[in-house]
Protein backbone atom coordinates (compact mmCIF):
# COMPACT_ATOMS: atom_id res chain seq x y z
CA UNK A 1 0.00 0.00 0.00
CA UNK A 2 1.54 3.37 -1.25
CA UNK A 3 1.94 6.02 1.44
CA UNK A 4 0.22 8.66 1.07
CA UNK A 5 1.97 12.35 1.80
CA UNK A 6 0.25 14.35 3.86
CA UNK A 7 0.42 18.43 2.67
CA UNK A 8 0.20 20.91 4.66
CA UNK A 9 -1.34 24.63 4.02
CA UNK A 10 1.40 26.84 4.36
CA UNK A 11 1.50 29.30 7.50
CA UNK A 12 -0.92 32.40 7.13
CA UNK A 13 -0.49 35.38 9.44
CA UNK A 14 -3.22 35.97 11.44
CA UNK A 15 -2.61 39.62 10.12
CA UNK A 16 -4.24 38.62 6.78
CA UNK A 17 -7.34 37.73 8.67
CA UNK A 18 -10.49 40.02 8.75
CA UNK A 19 -12.14 38.26 11.70
CA UNK A 20 -8.81 38.97 13.68
CA UNK A 21 -8.63 42.75 12.94
CA UNK A 22 -12.75 42.83 13.73
CA UNK A 23 -12.23 41.29 16.85
CA UNK A 24 -9.78 43.65 17.94
CA UNK A 25 -11.46 46.19 16.75
CA UNK A 26 -14.14 45.46 19.07
CA UNK A 27 -12.19 44.87 22.24
CA UNK A 28 -10.51 48.54 20.93
CA UNK A 29 -14.13 49.88 20.67
CA UNK A 30 -15.17 49.07 24.14
CA UNK A 31 -12.16 50.08 25.82
CA UNK A 32 -12.26 53.38 24.14
CA UNK A 33 -16.01 53.42 25.41
CA UNK A 34 -15.59 52.01 28.89
CA UNK A 35 -12.22 55.02 29.20
CA UNK A 36 -15.12 58.00 27.99
CA UNK A 37 -18.02 56.98 30.41
CA UNK A 38 -16.07 55.52 33.11
CA UNK A 39 -18.09 57.93 34.93
CA UNK A 40 -21.22 56.90 34.36
CA UNK A 41 -20.61 52.99 34.98
CA UNK A 42 -22.35 51.86 31.96
CA UNK A 43 -21.27 49.42 29.30
CA UNK A 44 -21.84 49.74 25.60
CA UNK A 45 -24.67 46.42 25.71
CA UNK A 46 -26.20 48.71 28.49
CA UNK A 47 -26.02 51.53 26.62
CA UNK A 48 -27.49 50.36 23.66
CA UNK A 49 -30.29 48.83 25.73
CA UNK A 50 -31.11 52.18 27.39
CA UNK A 51 -31.03 53.83 24.07
CA UNK A 52 -33.17 51.40 22.09
CA UNK A 53 -35.66 51.42 25.71
CA UNK A 54 -35.94 55.29 25.16
CA UNK A 55 -36.10 54.93 21.78
CA UNK A 56 -39.20 52.31 21.83
CA UNK A 57 -40.95 52.95 25.66
CA UNK A 58 -43.14 49.88 25.93
CA UNK A 59 -40.60 47.79 23.32
CA UNK A 60 -40.53 44.09 25.29
CA UNK A 61 -37.55 42.17 26.12
CA UNK A 62 -37.61 39.75 23.02
CA UNK A 63 -37.92 42.87 20.67
CA UNK A 64 -35.20 44.49 22.67
CA UNK A 65 -32.70 41.61 22.21
CA UNK A 66 -33.54 41.26 18.14
CA UNK A 67 -33.00 45.52 18.34
CA UNK A 68 -29.51 45.14 19.32
CA UNK A 69 -28.60 41.43 18.60
CA UNK A 70 -28.52 40.19 21.51
CA UNK A 71 -30.00 36.36 22.69
CA UNK A 72 -32.83 37.00 24.94
CA UNK A 73 -30.81 35.11 27.97
CA UNK A 74 -28.23 37.65 27.79
CA UNK A 75 -30.75 40.70 27.78
CA UNK A 76 -32.56 39.51 30.00
CA UNK A 77 -29.17 39.89 32.85
CA UNK A 78 -28.78 43.40 31.29
CA UNK A 79 -32.38 44.51 32.01
CA UNK A 80 -31.87 42.40 35.58
CA UNK A 81 -28.79 44.76 35.91
CA UNK A 82 -30.36 48.11 34.72
CA UNK A 83 -33.84 47.88 36.52
CA UNK A 84 -32.13 46.89 39.92
CA UNK A 85 -29.85 50.78 39.62
CA UNK A 86 -33.27 51.75 38.98
CA UNK A 87 -32.65 52.68 35.11
CA UNK A 88 -35.75 50.86 33.76
CA UNK A 89 -38.34 49.35 34.95
CA UNK A 90 -40.67 46.18 33.87
CA UNK A 91 -44.07 46.57 33.30
CA UNK A 92 -46.98 43.57 32.34
CA UNK A 93 -48.49 43.52 29.07
CA UNK A 94 -52.02 44.65 28.60
CA UNK A 95 -52.27 42.07 26.31
CA UNK A 96 -50.51 39.59 27.83
CA UNK A 97 -48.99 39.39 31.67
CA UNK A 98 -46.21 37.18 30.87
CA UNK A 99 -44.79 39.53 28.47
CA UNK A 100 -42.61 42.36 30.36
CA UNK A 101 -42.56 45.83 28.69
CA UNK A 102 -39.42 48.41 28.88
CA UNK A 103 -39.21 51.69 29.60
CA UNK A 104 -36.93 54.08 31.19
CA UNK A 105 -37.15 55.22 34.59
CA UNK A 106 -36.06 59.66 35.80
CA UNK A 107 -32.77 57.77 36.63
CA UNK A 108 -32.47 55.87 33.69
CA UNK A 109 -33.47 59.16 31.13
CA UNK A 110 -30.86 61.43 33.23
CA UNK A 111 -28.47 58.87 32.65
CA UNK A 112 -28.67 58.61 29.24
CA UNK A 113 -28.88 62.53 28.89
CA UNK A 114 -25.45 62.52 30.52
CA UNK A 115 -23.59 59.74 29.04
CA UNK A 116 -24.38 60.66 25.67
CA UNK A 117 -21.60 63.38 24.83
CA UNK A 118 -19.64 61.05 26.26
CA UNK A 119 -20.64 58.36 24.04
CA UNK A 120 -20.10 60.66 21.15
CA UNK A 121 -16.48 61.49 22.34
CA UNK A 122 -15.53 58.02 22.54
CA UNK A 123 -16.68 56.98 18.61
CA UNK A 124 -15.27 60.13 17.66
CA UNK A 125 -12.06 58.24 19.05
CA UNK A 126 -12.61 55.07 16.97
CA UNK A 127 -12.70 56.48 14.12
CA UNK A 128 -10.36 59.44 14.56
CA UNK A 129 -7.15 57.18 12.74
CA UNK A 130 -8.97 57.55 9.79
CA UNK A 131 -9.18 60.82 7.17
CA UNK A 132 -12.50 62.92 8.02
CA UNK A 133 -13.20 62.02 4.23
CA UNK A 134 -13.34 58.17 4.93
CA UNK A 135 -15.01 57.69 7.75
CA UNK A 136 -18.60 57.44 6.20
CA UNK A 137 -17.57 55.14 3.55
CA UNK A 138 -15.68 53.23 6.49
CA UNK A 139 -19.24 53.23 8.36
CA UNK A 140 -20.71 51.80 4.81
CA UNK A 141 -18.71 48.81 4.37
CA UNK A 142 -19.35 47.94 8.19
CA UNK A 143 -23.19 48.02 7.34
CA UNK A 144 -22.54 45.93 4.23
CA UNK A 145 -20.84 43.31 6.07
CA UNK A 146 -22.99 43.51 9.38
CA UNK A 147 -26.19 43.57 7.05
CA UNK A 148 -24.72 40.96 4.88
CA UNK A 149 -23.75 38.79 7.59
CA UNK A 150 -26.78 39.44 10.41
CA UNK A 151 -28.12 35.61 9.55
CA UNK A 152 -24.64 34.22 10.44
CA UNK A 153 -25.06 35.35 14.02
CA UNK A 154 -26.06 33.38 17.11
CA UNK A 155 -28.54 36.39 17.73
CA UNK A 156 -29.52 38.00 14.08
CA UNK A 157 -30.75 41.43 14.55
CA UNK A 158 -33.95 42.31 13.45
CA UNK A 159 -33.47 45.98 13.40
Amino acid sequence: MPSVKKTTPPPQGIDALPGHYIRRLQQIAVAIFLQETEAHGITPVQYAALQTVANTPGVDQRTLAGSIGLDTSTVAGVVDRLESRGLLQRGASPNDRRVRLLTLTDAGQALLAAVLPDMHKAQQRILAPLPKAERAEFMRMLRTLVEANNELSRAPSEG
